[in-house]
């Protein structure tokens, strides 16, 4: 992890342009490539970004402060530094993920136990799939041999969509999985949540816990 403080201003070039004037702000440029834009506000979310796979190059000579960053698209990202107020490297090594709360972890367990509670004919392939960029909570396939990858919520709030989406766009890059599609499920999906899940093509899944958990009692019982 590299953390840079400046004062710079920002330009993108892509399907679209955008401006951020000068102004100091913090750089993070992450392990797995991306680099964002950061001011003093706006809680964790960044002024611009630009997600892996992508490069940066920093100039030399007469472009000496000018990072240039430039995606798969070929989007720019173009950064032009002023004054380096700060400049480190940290190495975090291998993050161990969100522990979830008591609920989430059974939800996932009993979800992978009766995986056919997302539709007929759907097998599981594991659950906890690791990436580069944590685990997957479920793995699977559907009726037609698709890969699935599934987030659990107890709340399924934006957040989880945009977890969901990194993991989507990470999986779809490996041939033997892809095509991947995802599907978020929790107790209760906002209504927000539902709407970016719907545009970016995300299934969701309602999920009745007590329902789930009748499920496994009565499997028990049987025994």
């Amino acid at each position: 992890m590299r953390l840079v403080i400046a004062r710079c201003s920002v330009d993108y070039a892509g399907r679209l342009t955008a401006h951020l004037p000068s102004a100091p702000r913090l750089i993070l440029v992450k392990a797995d490539g991306s680099v964002s834009i950061h001011a003093d506000d706006r809680a964790y979310k960044p002024l611009n970004w630009m997600s892996p796979p992508c490069t940066l190059k920093e100039g030399t000579g007469d472009e000496e402060g000018v990072w240039t960053v430039v995606n798969k698209a070929g989007e720019k990202l173009i950064i032009t530094m002023e004054e380096v107020l700060h400049d480190s490297t940290h190495e975090l090594g291998v993050d161990p993920g969100l522990i979830k709360d008591g609920v989430e972890a059974h939800l996932q367990e009993l979800l992978a136990d009766r995986i056919e509670t997302l539709g007929e004919g759907y097998t599981l392939i594991r659950r906890e799939y690791m990436t580069a960029i944590g685990p997957v909570d479920i793995l699977c396939r559907d009726a037609e041999g698709q890969t699935v990858a599934v987030e659990i919520k107890r709340r399924g709030e934006i957040d989880g969509v945009e977890q969901l989406t990194r993991y989507l766009e990470l999986l779809n890059r490996d041939p033997h999985l892809a095509p991947v599609r995802g599907i978020f499920a929790a107790q209760e999906i906002k209504p927000q949540a539902r709407v970016l899940a719907t545009d970016r093509g995300i299934g969701c899944q309602v999920l009745d816990y007590d329902a789930l958990r009748g499920i496994e009692d009565d499997k028990l019982r049987l025994f």
